[in-house]
């Protein structure tokens, strides 16, 4: 059975491994923000306290979208600086036309992270 302590501490966990993933690709906290779907204030508040996480499903499947990507590069590449680096890397993949994957889901809408997301796993599937 879960409790709603349960429920936080994961939420919260996944905010912050999140984050951590973020930081990695190095994105500013404005991209992060839009990322993730939240207000700079709240943004910041989690940040300093994370154990206040409230969020919502599409929050929440933004972050599982994040920790698929993540999992997908760490799969991929055995070198940890291509896996901070792939994001960032242009792609001439139709879908991608040019941009880097991180590009695509910068502006925050959740069919591009989702997409984003199902290809890299794809490509990573392929290996």
């Amino acid at each position: 059975m879960h409790t709603d302590s349960d429920s936080t501490s994961f939420t919260s966990t996944g905010f912050k491994t999140a984050c951590n993933i973020l930081s990695l690709w190095e994105c500013s906290s404005e991209q992060a923000q839009r990322i993730l779907k939240l207000s700079k204030t709240s943004y910041h508040k989690f940040n300093a306290a994370p154990e206040t996480v409230k969020l919502n499903n599409e929050q929440l499947e933004r972050i599982s979208c994040l920790l698929n990507i993540h999992h997908a590069l760490r799969c991929m590449f055995s070198n940890p600086e291509n896996v901070r680096k792939f994001m960032k890397m242009k792609n001439h993949n139709d879908f991608f036309a040019g941009r880097s994957p991180l590009e695509v889901i910068e502006h925050g809408e959740f069919l591009e992270l989702n997409e984003v997301a199902k290809r890299i796993d794809a490509l990573q599937n392929n290996l």
